[in-house]
């Protein structure tokens, strides 16, 4: 849920990888403008943009839509490529949008969207204040720390999304909550390796100090039956979150949360992908295929218009 759309402009979060990348396409197939947030973007030698982020621009231009990167808006009128400047310029921006007064294409947008649909200002602190957290953490001691690091880097997004799509029922929002951490621990069991080759362990380390795996061993991407029991008891609790989305989803909003439902679906079998596999994460990367994730989408298409709502 690392992406807003409002059906005419699409911002979308994480820099175009994993699900964002997902949302990013989708969107542009919808018609939708898309605009990549990518706040640590990298640039080659002539100041141009590189990496997942781009990348995704360029595939989204090539389906004959309009995709533009959100970085290079502030920051290439300064040059700067700071991510912690660059983050003390959105807050600023992000004023400016909650005061009326934005001077940049995207927070227009943005702005626009906020009026229109009520988006509480807290969100977007908190979101920023989880992209913060990268940039001063490498480590996680305890899973109250990561648990934050989830809350305010993903279940913000999907408090978002839930105020655009609508909803009728606060609880609906205890589902978005639990959603996102439930997505972010999906990708961070997925990521081992490829955080681990950017010198990051996100799994916490009272976890892996219970279960005998060093953090040496991870960045080494040894894989042992001490291995697999840490993995498996993170991703025990990564469902436990999707369970308590599912419950706390009431009836009478199923209908406006498909997409959310959709990817409960894929991120839930893309996690049951990684479990079949017995863990092994270290050096590779699971990924659901396109006919899998239609399949997907069409149950949760089914169970929101088929479900009935409570009373009825």
């Amino acid at each position: 849920m690392n992406g807003l759309c409002d059906g005419r402009v699409a911002v979308i979060t994480g820099g175009g990888r994993g699900i964002g990348r997902e949302h990013a396409l989708e969107f542009a197939r919808h018609g939708a403008d898309v605009v990549v947030n990518d706040l640590g973007a990298e640039v080659d030698g002539t100041g141009a943009s590189i990496g997942p982020a781009q990348e995704v621009v360029d595939e989204i231009r090539a389906m004959g839509s309009h995709a533009v990167m959100s970085s290079d808006d502030i920051a290439d009128e300064a040059g700067v490529r700071d991510p912690a400047v660059l983050l003390a310029r959105w807050r600023e921006e992000l004023e400016r949008v909650f005061g009326g007064q934005p001077t940049r294409p995207v927070s227009r947008a943005l702005a626009d969207s906020v009026r229109r649909f009520n988006i509480p200002r807290r969100y977007f602190n908190e979101f920023i204040d989880g992209v913060e957290m990268d940039l001063s953490r490498t480590r996680y001691q305890t899973f109250d720390d990561l648990r934050l690091y989830c809350y305010r880097v993903a279940s913000t997004v999907g408090l978002m999304c839930i105020e655009i799509f609508g909803y009728r029922n606060p609880v609906t929002r205890i589902y978005a909550d639990n959603l996102g951490i439930a997505f972010q621990l999906t990708n961070i069991l997925r990521d081992v390796s490829e955080d681990a080759g950017r010198g990051r362990i996100y799994l916490p380390l009272d976890d892996l100090a219970r279960f005998g795996v060093s953090p040496e061993e991870i960045f080494d991407s040894v894989h042992s039956p001490r291995f697999e029991r840490l993995m498996e008891f993170e991703a025990n609790r990564a469902r436990s979150f999707y369970e308590a989305a599912e419950r706390a989803l009431p009836a009478e909003d199923r209908s406006t949360l498909l997409t959310a439902e959709a990817m409960r679906l894929i991120y839930g079998a893309l996690l049951q992908q990684i479990t079949r596999s017995h863990y092994h994460v270290l050096g590779r990367r699971h990924s659901l295929s396109a006919p899998r994730k239609l399949l997907l989408v069409g149950r949760a298409w089914a169970s929101t218009r088929l479900t009935p709502a409570r009373g009825n």
